[in-house]
């Protein structure tokens, strides 16, 4: 008896979502000590506003579905993409995809692009987040998005997760740096034994 093997888009998603499921919930089990401490400093801190620890959205998901999107109210160490990770596990995200719109964003949408963001889950981060802005038209989000979703699997998601911790390592790095950055002067440069003749 052989084994049936599962070719184009279906084994493409059951992949895809072989890797949300490995990935994500290795990096929630990772990050929890962070969010949780997030979340205690975020109950601690005083506010004016109700829902002071979570956001909470409506978005549009797989297949024109809409749900709730929740995610800690700081920005600090991409705490509020990461404290999406529980969405990627329940299979309402992906780790990789299109940005998630709100239904009002989605209403705007013609036909054609309806149909495609409906065919793929929305992500944490997508090929139009990592892409640099060359301001060429083919790098556009939404044209960037469309390429993906019309040619998205794991070595593509793979280079762009990579991509997305690559970016704000470099920043980070880059920023450590610029401080203590010696400035150089025109005798910096001389050659030894180099004087300014008298």
């Amino acid at each position: 008896m052989t084994a049936t093997r599962i070719t184009g888009p279906l084994s493409a998603m059951t992949a895809k979502r072989a890797l949300d499921l490995a990935l994500g919930s290795a990096l929630l089990l990772l990050t929890a000590p962070a969010l949780a401490l997030a979340a205690l400093a975020l109950t601690l801190r005083p506010f004016r506003t109700p829902g002071r620890v979570l956001k909470r959205e409506i978005r549009v998901g797989l297949g024109g579905r809409p749900f709730e999107l929740r995610s800690l109210r700081t920005r600090r160490l991409r705490l509020d993409l990461l404290s999406r990770l529980p969405h990627v596990v329940r299979g309402e995200l992906s780790l990789v995809g299109p940005p998630p719109l709100t239904p009002a964003e989605a209403a705007l949408l013609g036909p054609a692009a309806g149909h495609w963001r409906e065919s793929v889950r929305p992500g944490l981060t997508g090929l139009a987040q990592v892409r640099a802005r060359s301001g060429m038209p083919w790098d556009e989000p939404a044209l960037l998005d469309a390429h993906y979703a019309e040619h998205h699997g794991t070595g593509l998601d793979l280079a762009i997760l990579a991509q997305s911790v690559r970016i704000p390592l470099h920043a980070a790095l880059r920023r450590l740096r610029r401080p203590g950055k010696a400035r150089l002067s025109d005798t910096d440069h001389r050659l030894p034994g180099y004087s300014v003749a008298e």
